[in-house]
């Protein structure tokens, strides 16, 4: 794994130097846009509304639209942010690791210690770990001020970002003011149901199964010939074509001239004055005039 970014964990004067590495990856199977009749990559362009140019990526800048007015950004302008500038994990509160709500949970880092902060490192994870707690934390990560919950899994303590409070949307439906009775019998019967199913979580028995039967689906399509060179949908010649294209061309017209030649006895002068004979040949005799 590539560290994505560089910081420390602080909290009162301990300082745990730490490099920072995403949790998770996708593993769905990549797929792009083809026009369906003969399979050309489909392409987006990054298109001005004012002049009609294509934009290069390194003359885009992000802008803030309140409808009537237009603030645009530079990269400079947001690197200029304090916050952005910050490498620091701030450790704002210790709390008890059942008061974190999972539907807060954004996305997963670990966090591996500096060389130097092996001990330090360590004894936060033991601390954390033997007082069942979560450490709330501040940082600053692609341009963004973010909260997150500073936990251990296994040996390794792990970052996750957590949604701000005012993202959380409160779940309101009229359906729910109102609490249908339930009678013993079917809750008797509904825990019976559910024991049936009961064990215990193991993630390796779950499997991606649309993922595993598209790719079985594109293994027999190349198995059977059902693609095409890829840089053919790039509007490009095959390379094949373009090694022996020109070979091709050459060959047939030596083959034709070859034909000519052994027609003609060695030449096409001699071919062709073998086609004029014949055409001689051929021509009637014209008839002698009777004198008057």
């Amino acid at each position: 794994m590539r560290a994505i970014w560089t910081g420390a964990i602080t909290f009162g004067l301990v300082n745990v130097p730490v490099k920072v590495y995403s949790a998770t990856e996708d593993h769905d199977v990549a797929l792009h846009q083809v026009h369906d009749a003969d399979g050309g990559r489909i392409r987006y362009k990054r298109v001005c509304e004012i002049d009609g140019k294509t934009i290069p990526y390194e003359h885009i800048a992000k802008a803030y639209d309140d409808g009537e007015r237009t603030v645009i950004l530079t990269a400079e302008d947001l690197e200029s942010l304090p916050a952005e500038r910050s490498r620091e994990i701030d450790v704002v509160e210790f709390v008890p690791n059942d008061q974190l709500d999972p539907l807060m949970f954004d996305r997963s880092y670990y966090l591996e210690p500096d060389s130097k902060s092996l001990k330090a490192y360590a004894l936060l994870r033991k601390t954390l770990e033997d007082e069942d707690r979560t450490a709330i934390v501040n940082f600053a990560l692609r341009q963004k001020t973010r909260l997150g919950a500073l936990r251990v899994r296994g040996n390794v303590l792990v970052l996750q970002t957590l949604l701000w409070h005012d993202e959380i949307r409160a779940a309101e439906f009229p359906s729910l003011e109102t609490t249908p009775r339930i009678t013993e019998r079917e809750l008797s019967l509904s825990s019976a149901l559910m024991e049936s199913f009961a064990g215990d979580f193991e993630p390796e028995k779950f499997s991606d199964e649309y993922q595993e039967e598209l790719r079985k689906l594109i293994d027999a399509k190349l198995e059977q010939g059902e693609s095409i060179d890829t840089a053919v949908t790039f509007g490009e010649e095959p390379e094949e074509a373009k090694k022996g294209g020109g070979e091709v061309i050459d060959l047939m017209e030596a083959l034709q001239r070859s034909v000519e030649r052994s027609r003609g006895g060695g030449s096409p002068a001699a071919a062709d004055g073998k086609k004029s004979a014949a055409k001689d040949k051929k021509a009637p005799a014209k008839k002698a005039k009777k004198p008057a």
